[in-house]
């Protein structure tokens, strides 16, 4: 389906930064976000409380306003708006469910770690730390680094790739690879 008329007028208004074009946008497709952001959820077995569909719905209205209506600009009308758009939120809520599940798995080690200080010290948890950094030191460079790009910084294997200069579909062996060596760097400190 073409690029309609309306959607053709809206487009021109919110880049032209016409008053009330951002608002009548958001009346208008703030429906078919919220949609997306329930079916993306319910497709991964992902339960959201109101406040987190209100916070991907947010980042993806800031994700469309952002470096002056880049998303619209880059719109080239081959298909509808609404088939757009649709894209661009599963994009976005995709990339925040994954973001916010690899938070809550960090905030359990954090949890965990915030025990071990309780129980024994701030020592253990600094050794923990030291512990998890030799480990790393002693991957290859470029393993570590995806490690620490995947785990830490939460890139999805496109930026990893993009950033190291690697192809995409590298990036996932590189990282069992990384995975397998750590495991068995810690069975052989347990073991030793």
């Amino acid at each position: 389906m073409p690029l309609s008329e309306l959607d053709r007028n809206l487009i021109e208004r919110c880049l032209k930064k016409e008053p009330g074009a951002w608002n009548d946008f958001v009346d208008r497709y703030l429906g078919l976000i919220y949609h997306v952001i329930h079916h993306v959820a319910h497709s991964r077995s992902r339960i959201l409380n109101p406040a987190d569909m209100e916070d991907i719905a947010a980042e993806t209205l800031l994700a469309i306003v952002d470096d002056d209506y880049d998303i619209l600009r880059r719109y080239k009308g081959i298909s509808s708006l609404p088939t757009y758009l649709t894209v661009i939120v599963r994009r976005i809520c995709v990339r925040e469910i994954i973001r916010r599940q690899r938070q809550a798995e960090l905030g359990h080690a954090q949890a965990h770690r915030e025990t071990i200080t309780d129980l024994s010290g701030e020592a253990e948890a600094i050794a923990t730390a030291e512990e998890v950094e030799r480990i790393l030191d002693g991957l290859p460079e470029r393993e570590a680094e995806v490690v620490r790009l995947y785990h830490l910084k939460f890139m999805n294997y496109r930026q990893i790739g993009k950033q190291l200069g690697i192809a995409e579909n590298s990036v996932g062996p590189i990282l069992a690879k990384a995975r397998r060596r750590m495991r068995n760097a810690a069975h052989r400190d347990k073991v030793g």
